[in-house]
């Protein structure tokens, strides 16, 4: 099913593409109207597999994919399309109650998550902030510590000794581009939390969001994780990122 509104769509700038799966009807209907009248332009399953081809064989701006699925579960579509396409964005939806599901598809490469039941101004907000945030990503190149080259256009890390290359999600370069800002000044939790994902002040939200980002991106640009030099933890505070133009001045505070 494949829905649009007109109203937004012109010759230079097509309306976004957002893929739906969610098997219930009422939920998924919801959605689609919700998009639809914001401008998208819409197409929307309910079974897991079909689900996945459409991801993996369409073109779309978004994804936005409930866990339980017939014939296929979210978030075995969420690791193929992760594998398959790391610049898409993907927003899970799942349980209030399921921290398990929350964490799991996180590290699986989902960009977001959304608790049902949800609010529709909230989905809508963190919606536009990772498309606004997908298509206005810098892409000038940086490097970490001097031995790893990240290409923001490429979603690429290559390490320059072992030539070696390690694949980002937008959302982990993001992350990591705005860590950079104003030098190594510590940001706090809430702070990411705000200006990466895109969530309002008084939001309910988890901070585990962010952990389990860092977590994944020391396992890709640390030489020990366990042992972090550049993304670095400072108790009570929050985290700091230390390349080659972001000399470390202070140890006072730190962690790993």
């Amino acid at each position: 099913m494949s829905q649009k509104s007109d109203s937004t769509t012109s010759p230079t700038r097509p309306a976004p593409r957002v893929l739906i799966v969610e098997d219930e009807i009422s939920i998924q209907q919801g959605l689609v109207n919700l998009f639809v009248y914001h401008g998208f332009e819409v197409r929307a399953e309910s079974d897991g597999a079909q689900g996945a081809e459409a991801a993996l064989n369409d073109k779309f701006d978004l994804l936005i994919l409930d866990i339980m699925l017939p014939t296929l579960d979210g978030f075995s579509i969420c690791s193929q399309v992760r594998r398959a396409k790391p610049q898409l964005p993907i927003i899970m939806l799942t349980a209030k109650t399921s921290e398990d599901d929350l964490v799991h598809g996180l590290e699986l490469g989902a960009d977001d998550y959304i608790p049902k039941p949800f609010s529709v101004r909230v989905l809508l907000t963190r919606v536009q902030s990772l498309l606004r945030r997908t298509n206005q990503t810098a892409q000038q190149k940086f490097r970490i510590g001097g031995e790893l080259e990240i290409s923001p256009l490429d979603l690429l890390g290559h390490h320059i000794k072992s030539g070696k290359n390690i694949e980002f999600t937008l959302r982990e370069i993001e992350l990591l581009q705005y860590l950079r800002s104003e030098g190594a000044r510590t940001k706090t939790r809430d702070e990411l939390l705000h200006q990466v994902w895109g969530y309002k002040s008084g939001e309910d939200y988890d901070t585990r969001t962010v952990d389990i980002h860092i977590a994944k991106l020391r396992k890709k640009i640390e030489p020990q994780p366990k042992t972090p030099r550049h993304l670095i933890t400072v108790r009570g505070l929050g985290y700091r990122l230390i390349d080659e133009t972001t000399p470390e001045t202070t140890s006072e505070g730190r962690e790993s």
